[in-house]
C-alpha cells in the first residue's frame, strides 16, 4: 500500500471567507484527510488557524501574496512536514499578483514537489500596458514547473494539454458543494409554503454568485417573457448575492437589480442571502426548474452546476464551448444558446409543462452527480500524488 501523503494546500480564499475555490478546498481536505492523507491549509489572514486537534490543520494565514511567498511558502511547508505543496489557483485570488505563479520552480529548488489546480484559465491583470500575451504567459507559467497541473474540465483539457508533459496532466471535476438531500411531496409542499409560494405557481431558480460569466441579465429577462405570458412564475436567487474575490461581481449585481426593477419585477424575485448548506438544498428542493445561463457555457468547473445535479434539479443550462462528457443533453440537463431569453423561456416552459420531463431531468442529474463525490475526487488525487511519489 502507498504511503499515504502530506499535503500544504495554498488558497487565497476559504471558509468562513465567501467563495467557490475555497469551499472546494475546504471539502477535497476533509475527504483526503479521511483516507488517510495528512492535509494542512495555508489561506488568508481572514481565516483564523485552526486548534492542533482539528482534522485540517489551518496554519496562520497571509497579509499578502506578494514576492515574500517565494521564501515564506517552502519553508512553511518545510515547518508543517509537507511532501507536496498543492495550490489552488484562481485568477482573481492572490491579489492578482504574478508571485504565485512563479512559485512551483521556488517550491522545486527547495526539494518540494508542486501539484497546480486551475480553477480557470483568465488572464490576470498584471500592471498598465501590459498585453494579453505576457499575461496569459504568466498564467501558464506553472504548466512548465510544477510535477502535477490539474485542470477540471474537457475545456482546459485540450488548452493546456500540448503544453505539459504525458502523465503530469490530469483532469479532475469539482465535486458538489452541497450535500445531496431529496424531500418527500409532503416536505416540498411544506418548503415552498415557507418561502410563500403555492404549489401552482412556477418557481425558477438561480443558485451562486452573481458576476458577468453567469448570465444575471439572460435570467431576468427570462422572467420577464414568461410573466409577460401572463404566467404565475417567480424567481428564487438561493445564496450569497456576490462573492468576495473580485470586486466587479458587485457593479454585475447593480445592473441585474436594476434590470429587474425596470421590468416590474421586484415582487416577483426573493433573495435568500447566504444560508446553510441544508437550506440551500432545501430550496433546490422547492423549486421547479433551475436556470443557470453562463453566458460562456456550461462548464464543469461550475460548482453550482455540480451542487445542482447532486440535488436532483431540473436545470436549463448553456452549450458548453466544448463537448463535456460527464453530461448528456436532454437527459440529464436542458441546453440553450447563451444570451437566448427566448430559448431559455423556452426550455422552461417545455419542463414546466411536461411532469414526465421534469422527473426524469431530476433523476438524471442525480445519478450523474455520483461522478462528483468527494470521495471519488479525493481518491483521483490520492493516486496523482502517489504516481508522482518523493524518490
Amino acid at each position: 500500500m502507498a504511503e499515504q501523503p502530506k499535503v500544504l494546500y495554498v488558497t487565497g480564499e476559504y471558509p468562513p471567507m465567501v467563495g467557490g475555490v475555497g469551499r472546494f478546498t475546504a471539502e477535497l481536505a476533509a475527504a483526503l484527510q479521511g483516507q488517510g492523507a495528512q492535509i494542512a491549509i495555508l489561506t488568508d489572514e481572514q481565516v483564523t488557524a485552526s486548534a492542533e486537534t482539528d482534522a485540517v490543520r489551518v496554519l496562520p494565514g497571509r497579509r499578502g501574496w506578494g514576492w515574500r511567498i517565494l521564501s515564506d511558502i517552502p519553508a512553511c511547508a518545510r515547518a508543517a512536514g509537507a511532501e507536496w505543496v498543492h495550490i489552488q489557483y484562481q485568477t482573481a485570488a492572490y491579489g492578482m499578483h504574478p508571485a504565485v505563479n512563479v512559485l512551483p520552480y521556488f517550491l522545486r529548488r527547495h526539494g518540494l514537489r508542486a501539484a497546480w489546480t486551475y480553477h480557470d484559465l483568465r488572464v490576470p491583470y498584471l500592471f498598465p500596458k501590459a498585453g494579453v500575451r505576457l499575461r496569459n504567459w504568466v498564467t501558464r507559467l506553472p504548466l512548465h514547473a510544477a510535477d502535477a497541473v490539474v485542470v477540471t474540465n474537457q475545456s482546459d483539457w485540450e488548452s493546456v494539454q500540448g503544453q505539459v508533459q504525458r502523465g503530469q496532466l490530469h483532469r479532475i471535476p469539482i465535486g458538489n458543494d452541497i450535500k445531496s438531500r431529496q424531500f418527500s411531496a409532503e416536505e416540498r409542499t411544506r418548503r415552498r409554503a415557507a418561502r410563500g409560494y403555492g404549489s401552482e405557481q412556477l418557481v425558477l431558480g438561480y443558485f451562486g454568485f452573481l458576476n458577468a460569466s453567469k448570465g444575471g441579465l439572460t435570467l431576468v429577462e427570462t422572467l420577464a417573457t414568461l410573466a409577460g405570458e401572463g404566467r404565475d412564475v417567480y424567481l428564487m436567487m438561493i445564496g450569497e448575492r456576490v462573492g468576495a474575490s473580485d470586486e466587479t461581481n458587485f457593479r454585475y449585481l447593480q445592473r441585474v437589480e436594476a434590470a429587474i426593477s425596470e421590468h416590474g419585477l421586484d415582487s416577483r424575485v426573493q433573495w435568500t442571502g447566504h444560508q446553510s448548506d441544508a437550506e440551500v438544498a432545501a430550496d433546490f428542493n422547492a423549486i421547479d426548474v433551475l436556470v443557470m445561463p453562463y453566458e460562456d457555457g456550461m462548464s464543469m468547473r461550475r460548482s453550482t452546476l455540480t451542487a445542482a445535479l447532486a440535488n436532483g434539479c431540473a436545470i436549463v443550462t448553456t452549450h458548453p464551448q466544448t463537448p463535456t462528457p460527464e453530461l448528456v443533453a436532454d437527459s440529464d440537463l436542458v441546453l440553450v444558446p447563451p444570451r437566448d431569453p427566448a430559448a431559455t423561456a423556452e426550455a422552461v416552459r417545455r419542463i414546466a409543462e411536461n411532469p414526465r420531463l421534469a422527473e426524469n431531468l431530476r433523476a438524471n442529474a442525480l445519478r450523474a452527480s455520483r461522478q462528483f463525490s468527494w470521495e471519488v475526487i479525493a481518491a483521483r488525487h490520492l493516486e496523482l500524488y502517489n504516481r508522482t511519489a518523493l524518490p
